[in-house]
């Protein structure tokens, strides 16, 4: 194609409405239809990344492959399209000000009072251009994170308003509402999706396509009024009804023609309707696993987003081992001796769940142990690895005051400890060891078995490591190091051979799971799950 297209995805009404899935669907329907895309997420808050929210403030934090800690709707675009997001996909409102204050310092801007229009606007509009200018992207989506009408929003709609005048039909807005069903009355309402398009039309923004979000079936006649009132084709008033799972989402979207309506109005010629087969097979499988296994996700955080990627990763392993995967929360902070075998009961396996800090570990401790001695299948993420190297310092090396030094700075047996490059550091954000790193596998592990190579690459997000001082005791104590970091002879990954599953990764897997492509350690660790039920 000669130009790079545009797709700009707004959400009004309501947050949480589902853009990430939206945005994630149009990428796999262009996709689908042999065009080169990829998605950005352009977050309106003034952190310069997640790194450092709390999961309760924005779910979890996303890392990418180059060591970008992000929002986690760029897990979704991976996990949907396959295609690996960078640093550049996703930027917020201080990373934006970052880069124009410190342009400013420079002294880039010849004197000149600098304000939000043009510079924090025309800095927007770089960052969403970057992509397409950098690569040979046939189609940028761009999301606008958080809500018309928001005050934060504005220099990010203003940069739209501006690229879409520019870029004429190189360049597209679809506006993402809601249409509530009030039960007394009986009926649904168009009124918040035309007051939302107002806002829009209000700074100078006329949606192409509208999304419909709703709960029930919206018949033609409220399509037809929303299109009048909202000076959209009634072909491009897309409904988006709730579904038993996310991933029927393009196909539904496929099926109510929005992948048509964006190439009608780009004048791009629209071919044969691709069929998604692989996707659908995907689907179909997952509609026939009736087998039910139980995970429990031991952690601290009583939220689903919180663990978003691990939650989708099992979801996939699941659908491929023919079984539906049903995981229960357990609050770490409250397991204690006495009741974690009624807390794990009826368990089929465990993941021990990654984290910062010092709330919950010795609740993790406790399950780690109990797993372990009942031989249940058990799946250790960053934290969890960690806790499953302390608890079996202290119930098997015989170290009863083990710790990381990250919990107990004084600790004699600092099994997990930092590493000598960070000890000096006072910054919170971006410092750990983040992104891909290399990983060598030890043959006829476990782990080796799964993966079937010996050299992989995975994505970290800490700064406490294994301490290779205990290395030699673990081993003869029966917990191998499987997984050892080539160049820095870090320890990446620990098992015990003598168990059915129980193994402990220092990175997170669950980043790298897609639909097409599923994790295999999580493949693996659900099969152990269902074999553990017969």
């Amino acid at each position: 194609m000669a130009n790079t297209k545009y797709i700009f995805v707004t959400g009004g009404v309501a947050s949480s409405l589902g853009k990430g899935i939206i945005s994630a669907s149009i990428g796999k329907l262009l996709q689908a239809r042999g065009y080169k895309i990829t998605i950005q997420k352009f977050d309106p808050y003034i952190n310069i990344d997640p790194g450092t929210l709390n999961p309760y403030e924005h779910g979890e934090c996303y890392v990418t492959a180059d060591g970008q800690e992000t929002d986690l709707d760029l897990g979704h675009y991976e996990r949907f399209t396959g295609i690996q997001t960078t640093k550049a996909n996703n930027i917020t409102t201080g990373r934006i000000y970052k880069s124009v204050i410190e342009k400013e310092r420079r002294g880039d801007y010849l004197g000149k009072t600098i304000q939000v229009v043009p510079h924090i606007t025309d800095e927007i509009k770089r960052n969403i251009r970057l992509l397409g200018k950098k690569y040979d992207f046939d189609f940028v989506i761009t999301e606008i994170g958080g809500t018309v009408g928001d005050i934060e929003s504005l220099p990010f709609l203003e940069a739209i308003r501006q690229l879409k005048w520019e870029l004429g039909k190189d360049a597209l807005n679809i506006h993402l509402t809601y249409v509530p069903y009030l039960a007394a009355a009986g009926e649904l309402k168009s009124k918040p999706t035309q007051t939302s398009v107002k806002q829009l039309q209000g700074v100078g923004i006329q949606p192409d396509i509208l999304i419909l979000r709703a709960e029930h079936e919206l018949s033609s006649d409220i399509r037809r009024k929303i299109a009048n009132f909202c000076n959209v084709d009634e072909d491009c008033v897309i409904p988006n009804n709730d579904l038993p799972t996310i991933y029927e989402v393009p196909v539904q979207m496929q099926a109510e023609g929005l992948d048509t309506a964006i190439l009608r109005k780009m004048n791009v010629p629209a071919g044969p309707t691709p069929q998604l087969g692989p996707w659908r097979e995907f689907l179909e499988r997952r509609h026939k696993a009736t087998e039910e296994i139980n995970i429990a996700l031991v952690g601290k955080y009583d939220l689903q987003d919180a663990y978003k990627s691990i939650l989708e990763a099992l979801s996939q392993a699941g659908t491929y081992n023919d079984v539906k995967v049903k995981t229960h929360f357990v609050n770490s902070e409250k397991v204690t001796p006495e009741n974690i075998a009624e807390m794990l009961d009826g368990m089929n396996g465990a993941v021990i769940c990654p984290g910062f800090g010092q709330r919950g570990i010795e609740g993790k401790i406790i399950a780690c142990k109990y797993l372990r001695e009942h031989n249940i299948p058990t799946f250790g993420i960053c934290l969890g690895m960690q806790m499953i190297c302390i608890e079996f310092a202290r119930n098997v090396l015989g170290y009863e005051d083990a710790n990381s030094s990250e919990m107990d700075s004084k600790t004699p047996h600092n099994v997990i400890d930092i590493m000598e490059e960070q000890k000096n550091i006072t910054n919170m954000g971006g410092t750990m060891r983040l992104g891909a790193y290399e990983c060598i596998l030890k043959e006829g592990s476990k782990t080796f078995e799964a993966y079937k190579q010996t050299h992989i690459q995975e994505r970290h997000r800490h700064r406490y490591e294994f301490n290779n001082k205990y290395k030699k005791e673990y081993e003869r104590a029966g917990m191998k190091c499987v997984g050892i970091n080539p160049e820095s002879d870090l320890v990446e990954i620990v098992e015990i051979p003598s168990l059915k599953w129980y193994i402990g990764t220092q990175f997170h897997p669950e980043y790298s799971s897609t639909v097409l492509n599923p994790h295999p350690l999580f493949l693996s660790f659900v099969a152990a799950t269902k074999e553990c039920k017969k």
